[in-house]
């Protein structure tokens, strides 16, 4: 739903023995940078350093940084470094808190780059910090346009870095440049009309000059779309649509990729098509709402698609509807179509691909090494595809309950696990080497599905029905890991709560996760068990990074809370170390 409302908190500063609370602080009128929206704090350190193409390939082998929202082009949220690991993680403790202006969902995974943090908050916020210390250097505010049009909060989910520069997408639909070390804006350029339903919550990738983000808007009737945006100048380079031209029809798939019917009335589907035409394309949804994994060997861009529009009433929209639902790869130097795989066609459940590609070898079905892709479903299941080619090799067991799939919302409201949020929402999957497994934080919502007809409202919220919790059935949380060479489940860990926010696991054998009743914690990423947690104070619905500064290792995640499962709001960074 379209939210509009803002909120600040007065800024205080507290300090506790060994760590430090850090509040942002409202600048007065005469520290604003005339003509910007950026206010100095304290000078960036000399020691940042404009990032290099070879730094961002080789970001996956770099302990001291983290330089993609994911952690690298693979997006595994793999960090190698060991310092801190399961003989002593149980000894963690707070190095500094930073909070932020803004007392709203956090869903940030902030870069860190020689010692200088950059996190961003709901509303675009973005603030440059001391990684050891949390000070401040520089705030930067976006100046909002006049219309934001956004159905799951106000969030956004970090910045990218390339040379000296970081790209942040904004609600109002723009892309935005600004220099690292002041946080002036270098150039901003409109990415699509929110009037119509567009937004921006993701983080951008960069990748050889290249700016890449989608859009959100799959609840309001958008045309779905990756772009590519030149990083010096903010030219638009090329555009691929998730909703081709021709042909979204797909071929009329009967059963989902797990091979269950999913009771379609075909044959009426054709009929509406044949008397109707395909002018619904232009509304067809398909937002691209996570950031893609980019292959630099073969130079292609894997992303997964958002929900059709709209999401429960279907009869207006026959066909597969492609790509909507789907895992896709484009050519990185053109964004011409490579290939793509449905998981599900023509959804009425509001079940979106949207937890990031990971990109692994992994083991074939005749057990030979290849190059292979993960997507982590809302459906519950982890898929394993062949990235060549996107075939898949296999499915994960599942890892939450499947009861009553695929029953067909109807106007009363038709019961169906997994509820529309999942399985695996937005969060990402992490996965380690060492394991050989992926790790998925997973919700559980039992929920009716409804469905009404409606006409497109023209930019507004498009939903055709409903999906609601049922209050009487419990809702819980599942980290789950995966052996992505079998599809077997090693091990689950059931939390009070509903996850969303994402995984980082770690060299150090470990795996941190947050919930939304503020606890973050630390399992053994062998066998699940709990070694560590600490009480945030608010949702840690955020995926942790890790990082390390004069030979010491720090882990920081955002407890913000989340405004989609109205976890409790908090506007708070923080930081681990040992002591």
């Amino acid at each position: 739903m379209a939210g509009f409302s803002r909120t600040s908190l007065v800024p205080l500063i507290v300090a506790f023995g060994a760590f430090g609370i850090v509040t942002s602080h409202e600048a007065s009128g005469a520290d604003e940078i005339q003509n910007t929206n950026t206010t100095q704090a304290a000078p960036v350190p000399s020691s940042l350093r404009p990032i290099s193409q070879q730094q961002l390939d080789g970001a996956a082998g770099d302990s001291a940084s983290w330089l993609h929202s994911n952690g690298s082009y693979a997006e595994t949220r793999y960090a190698p470094a060991t310092q801190i690991n399961t003989s002593n993680v149980a000894k963690l403790k707070p190095a500094f808190i930073f909070q932020t202006a803004v007392m709203e969902s956090m869903e940030t995974a902030p870069i860190v780059s020689n010692g200088v943090m950059f996190l961003t908050t709901s509303y675009n916020h973005v603030y440059a910090i001391d990684a050891v210390t949390g000070k401040e250097f520089w705030h930067y505010k976006h100046k909002m346009g006049p219309v934001t049009t956004f159905c799951c909060g106000p969030n956004n989910r970090g910045v990218a870095i390339s040379g000296d520069r970081l790209f942040m997408g904004t609600l109002d639909a723009k892309l935005v440049a600004l220099d690292a070390k002041t946080g002036n804006v270098l150039w901003s350029t409109q990415i699509a009309d929110p009037e119509e339903g567009y937004s921006e919550t993701m983080a951008p990738v960069v990748v050889d000059d290249k700016v890449l983000i989608g859009t959100n808007g799959g609840e309001y009737g958008i045309r779905g779309f990756v772009k590519a945006f030149d990083a010096n100048s903010g030219q638009l380079l090329w555009t691929f649509y998730t909703i081709p031209d021709t042909g979204s029809e797909g071929v009329w798939a009967e059963n989902d990729a797990v091979g269950r019917n999913m009771k379609r009335d075909i044959a009426a589907e054709k009929k509406t098509l044949a008397e109707k035409g395909g002018d619904f394309n232009k509304t067809l949804g398909g937002g691209v709402w996570m950031a893609p994994a980019i292959d630099r060997k073969t130079r292609t861009v894997y992303f997964v698609v958002g929900n059709p529009s709209p999401d429960l009433y279907g009869a207006i929209r026959p066909g597969d509807n492609l790509y909507t639902d789907s895992l896709v790869a484009v050519d990185l130097d053109t964004g011409k179509y490579k290939w793509h795989f449905q998981y599900i066609a023509h959804d009425v459940w509001d079940l979106d691909a949207v937890s990031p590609p990971i990109l692994v070898d992994v083991k074939d079905k005749n057990g030979q090494m290849v190059p292979g892709i993960l997507h982590g479903g809302k459906t519950g299941f982890v898929y394993v595809h062949d990235r060549r080619d996107g075939k898949l090799i296999r499915i994960s067991e599942a890892m939450i309950p499947q009861e009553g799939v695929w029953t067909l919302p109807t106007p009363t409201g038709a019961r169906m696990l997994p509820g529309a949020n999942g399985g695996v929402e937005w969060s990402p999957m992490a996965f380690s080497p060492k394991t050989r497994m992926a790790y998925a934080a997973n919700l559980h919502q039992p929920m009716t599905y409804q469905v009404e007809e409606a006409a497109y409202p023209g930019g507004k919220l498009w939903l055709g029905g409903a999906f609601k919790t049922i209050p009487s059935e419990q809702q819980w949380g599942r980290l789950v890991a995966v052996n992505v060479d079998t599809g077997k489940i090693a091990w689950g860990y059931k939390t009070d709560q509903p996850l969303i926010g994402g995984v980082l696991a770690t060299a150090g054998g470990l795996v941190f996760n947050g919930e939304g009743n503020g606890l973050f914690r630390a399992f053994d990423a062998a066998n699940g068990r709990k070694l560590w947690e600490f009480q945030c104070g608010a949702g840690v619905n955020a995926p942790a990074v890790s990082y390390m500064v004069n030979g010491k290792q720090y882990i920081a995640v955002a407890a913000g809370g989340n405004t989609q499962l109205d976890f409790k709001r908090g506007n708070s960074l923080l930081v681990f170390a040992l002591p």
